[in-house]
């Protein structure tokens, strides 16, 4: 199965009460292994969980921490970028290189690499002279 038609899958289950906007991610692990997840709302807005949000975390659960690959899925007319916070989230665990492939229901596909989604990312390497001793 495509990453693509894993996300279409898991897209189905998506719990969107209020927007009524599906979206499903799948994830490529290093291991070749593939992770899930589709967006669940919540009543309280800012407690939701994005499809990538739990794809991640269901690779992280699964012993995995490096994505190869990422396919994301939503019913728009054109395909749909992962949100800032998403995209923040999937260059902890993926190099610049690694390949993001947005989808609509329809076929339609764009595929971006993560330096292209997440100019500048703040990342580990920032916070070097925070883990010396505290002043």
């Amino acid at each position: 199965m495509s990453l693509i038609e894993a996300a279409r899958e898991v897209r189905e289950n998506a719990w969107v009460p209020y927007s009524r906007f599906k979206v499903g991610a799948a994830i490529r692990a290093a291991s070749g292994r593939v992770y899930v997840g589709c967006n669940v709302e919540n009543v309280a807005y800012p407690e939701g969980t994005c499809a990538e949000a739990g794809a991640i975390a269901a690779m992280v659960a699964g012993g995995d921490t490096r994505i190869d690959e990422i396919a994301v899925i939503a019913d728009s007319p054109t395909p749909v970028a992962p949100c800032g916070g998403c995209r923040q989230k999937i260059a902890e665990f993926a190099g610049p290189d690694v390949e993001v492939t947005m989808a609509t229901t329809e076929g339609q596909t764009l595929t971006r690499r993560v330096a292209d989604l997440l100019p500048g990312a703040f990342d580990a390497a920032q916070m070097e002279r925070a883990a010396g001793p505290a002043a």
